[in-house]
């Protein structure tokens, strides 16, 4: 069952890059500009790497599913995918997996974005260290934790000065 699970998170990834594909797309249409776009090809390795992993870790280290850990660990992975596509809706076409900035467009303050600045990354955390967790991948979760740490510190920056954030 967990690598059923690894694979719906792996056909929802491919439906998020779908949507971000084509808000692109528009966003570019209607005059949005990039930013910060040498660290995505890292992002999108080290996202990759957590679903690989993830199966990997459990198959050959023969990782138990503990029940006292597993489910508390896949609700929080659910969750994490219900903040992430309530960001998407509340962006709508602006939602993108690239940092594209709208011009002359207001910042977004309703839905999650009401008391967080970045609640998609919220929603990444806590999946980055939930899913492996689901069935004791820990070697995964530290893993994905430390580099995702890394990457968030270099898109945050981005993103902020993008957006004009302090």
């Amino acid at each position: 069952m967990y690598y059923l699970l690894i694979l719906a998170v792996g056909v929802e990834r491919l439906a998020e890059l779908a949507v971000a594909n084509r808000n692109a797309r528009w966003a570019f249409a209607n005059g949005g500009r990039e930013f910060g776009h040498n660290h995505y090809p890292v992002m999108v390795s080290i996202h990759a790497a957590l679903l690989l992993n993830c199966v990997t870790e459990v198959w050959l280290l023969h990782r138990p599913f503990i029940p006292l850990l597993g489910w508390p660990m896949l609700a929080l992975a659910l969750l994490s995918q219900g903040l992430r596509w309530w960001c998407i809706a509340t962006l709508g076409k602006r939602w993108n997996t690239l940092v594209i900035v709208m011009p002359q467009t207001p910042l977004v303050r309703s839905g999650p974005y009401r008391w967080l600045h970045h609640p998609n990354y919220v929603a990444v955390v806590v999946e980055g260290f939930a899913l492996p967790l689901v069935h004791t991948a820990w070697l995964t979760a530290i893993g994905f934790t430390l580099a995702n740490a890394a990457v968030l510190r270099v898109r945050l920056r981005v993103e902020n000065a993008a957006l004009g954030y302090r």
